[in-house]
């Protein structure tokens, strides 16, 4: 009996945990597909790559004199 009510304890408290951090992530605002989105060469984008949607003039500059 006493191994039963801990499991139920674990499975009752992953769903929470689960239930409250999806609550959390809706919150914050960010979009699906934001963290795969390279922004800069140390994200996977290669020199000589094409900057990508979403950054200013100053940023392409600043990430271009990076790669001289």
């Amino acid at each position: 009996m006493k191994n039963q009510l801990w499991v139920l304890i674990v499975i009752v408290a992953f769903f929470l945990s689960a239930l409250v951090g999806y609550n959390i992530s809706l919150g914050t605002g960010v979009e699906p597909g934001y963290f795969e989105a390279p922004e800069a060469g140390g994200y996977g984008a290669g020199a000589g790559a094409a900057a990508p949607e979403g950054i200013d003039s100053e940023f392409q500059e600043y990430y271009q004199k990076l790669t001289e």
